[in-house]
């Protein structure tokens, strides 16, 4: 096996529905076996299934996880739990979905009842509630953080069979809210809503020159902001959202619910930089000709328009096909000083890149493991296909001081970061035990998670935009 395929490993195009191996998402790698594969119906199963089992234990979701980051053993239990689905109970302020409800299932009821919660989504929507919260899932937006910031109570299965509900206010609340699947077997959780609105979003083209500045400047003047930096052209993309005006509102409804477009012209400025993108990528694919679903994330950049609707239809656009992407997080404050270091280095390394790096940017998050606790954090979304993405992720790491041992030369030969230690124990303040069950977690995490704090480094995530489960599969697995 080269270095390219355990670096990015190929995609197995055969149908796997009846294959004796669970494969990923993505099927470039298998999770575990079908023998492994256990599907409770209800929490007293699942407690029985913790009881009689003896090795560890991962919790599969929607899979998106690569098998080989999992470290699933012949004698572990793998877990279903597409039987916790669903409304659990609400209330005018608060709803609790049971743990393997589909994010899109959450958004759509939310939404059929005039309400939406407070945090933007992220990109994809097949992850499971408690595998986006458990991987830190967020969208952007200074006035908000992660998914698992809106949650009030999480119930758990622990090692033993015992049941645990951890409430928002509880000393060790933040542990749970972003776990990794570490703790337990999460099987409900309570989350705050509030009244839907609508937003309308304004899209723009613009150079990258004064990115240093406007970056900060476009987060603290909307509610919502993404950008996208087409580094080769020295060229932004960007999506600016504020809450809709009323005859915005007025024409969504008038619309059926459905997104509105303003204007009739639309802007072609980026159509040039489109399709030098899309040529890039036809080569680095080996993929000619118009088809692939794979460049309709780019290609939809082309003439784009102000439009206006909700949270969900704006910003949860979904991704075409799967990809392996690196998410980095640093504080924010520190943003423009690493958005000099990549124009540096790209001046002086002149590489192509044939996608953009993704800026997000959110407000602090209360959760322990979060690459955004306590701090606001910037999160650059680089889309690998090439060594050269690697390269720059490694760059964006040893810019920040404390980083710069963490990357080191490995035993086969591959310069990169050991990822456990990167997200996980180097990224802790401090480690107490008592809380983290082994059954559950990393072997390289030690003996319990108690206060991860101030990483500025985020997990790395091979999946679209939810990151890496390092322990149960994170129901996102």
């Amino acid at each position: 096996m080269n270095k390219d395929s355990l670096l990015y490993p190929l995609r197995n195009t055969h149908n796997t529905e009846r294959d004796s191996a669970v494969w990923n998402w993505a099927q470039n790698s298998v999770v575990g076996e079908r023998n492994q594969l256990k599907q409770p119906q209800n929490e007293a199963e699942l407690q029985q299934l913790l009881r009689d089992s003896q090795g560890k234990v991962r919790v599969i979701g929607s899979r998106l996880s690569p098998g080989r980051m999992l470290c699933v053993n012949a004698e572990d239990l793998l877990l279903d739990l597409s039987a916790f689905n669903g409304i659990v109970a609400q209330d005018a302020e608060s709803i609790t979905f049971a743990a393997g409800t589909p994010l899109q299932q959450v958004f759509d009821t939310l939404t059929e009842q005039d309400r939406m919660l407070a945090c933007s989504p992220g990109v994809i929507a097949v992850q499971t509630l408690a595998g986006a919260m458990a991987t830190g899932t967020h969208g952007q937006g200074l006035a908000q953080s992660s998914l698992a910031d809106e949650a009030l109570r999480i119930r758990m299965v622990l090692a033993d069979g015992s049941v645990r509900e951890f409430l928002r206010g509880e000393a060790d609340f933040p542990a749970a809210q972003t776990s990794l699947g570490a703790l337990g077997i999460v099987t409900a959780i309570t989350l705050r809503t509030q009244p839907f609105r609508l937003f309308t979003c304004h899209k723009f083209a613009v150079s990258a020159d004064s990115l240093e500045q406007d970056l900060p400047a476009w987060n603290q003047q909307f509610e919502l902001s993404k950008a996208w930096w087409f580094v080769d052209d020295n060229l932004m993309h960007v999506w600016n959202a504020n809450p809709a005006d009323e005859s915005d509102v007025q024409a969504w409804y008038a619309n059926q619910r459905d997104v509105i477009e303003h204007g009739d012209d639309t802007d072609s400025s980026l159509n040039d930089t489109i399709d030098q993108t899309l040529a890039q990528m036809h080569r680095d694919t080996q993929i000619h000709g118009k088809g692939g679903k794979q460049f309709r994330t780019v290609s939809r950049f082309r003439d784009f328009t102000d439009i206006s609707g909700d949270i969900y239809q704006l910003f949860c656009r979904g991704i075409a096909v799967p990809q392996i992407n690196v998410e980095i997080g640093v504080p924010l404050d520190k943003t423009p000083h690493i958005i000099s270091k990549i124009k540096a280095w790209y001046a002086e390394n002149h590489p192509h890149m044939h996608y953009p790096i993704i800026l997000r940017c959110t407000g602090a998050s209360d959760a322990w493991l979060s690459p955004a606790h306590q701090q606001p954090t910037c999160f650059l979304v680089l889309w690998c296909i090439t060594r050269m993405t690697v390269r720059c992720h490694r760059m964006v790491c040893t810019s920040l001081p404390k980083w710069k041992n963490c990357w080191r030369r490995k035993a086969d030969g591959r310069t990169g970061a050991n990822i456990t230690t990167l997200s996980v124990i180097a990224g802790a303040r401090f480690i107490r035990s008592g809380m983290r069950s082994a059954r559950f977690g990393n072997s390289s995490i030690r003996s319990a998670v108690l206060a991860m704090t101030m990483s500025p480094l985020c997990l790395i995530n091979f999946t679209g935009r939810s990151h890496v489960c390092l322990g149960n599969a994170a129901h996102a697995a």
